[in-house]
């Protein structure tokens, strides 16, 4: 079993601190190849920094990467 599993999500909104992610489903080959694995999926991040909010594009897509944290994390 891998340590990780990336998933692949599209920002559709930033905003009043707010950013809104939903898994890709097409526009590209690796996006039609992320949608048979996850097919459905959104994360809704709320982002005091200014600095943070400004790394979300809306329209653009990330990597999310899902990493086990340790146990005394």
């Amino acid at each position: 079993m891998a340590a990780t599993v990336r998933a692949k999500f599209f920002c559709g909104a930033v905003a009043d601190g707010q950013v809104q992610l939903t898994a890709v489903y097409s526009g590209s080959a690796e996006n039609r190849e992320f949608f048979e694995a996850t097919p459905a999926g959104s994360i809704q991040l709320s982002v005091v920094s200014p600095s943070t909010r400004g790394h979300f594009v809306p329209g653009k897509e990330y990597y999310v990467d899902f990493t086990p944290a340790g146990e005394n994390s």
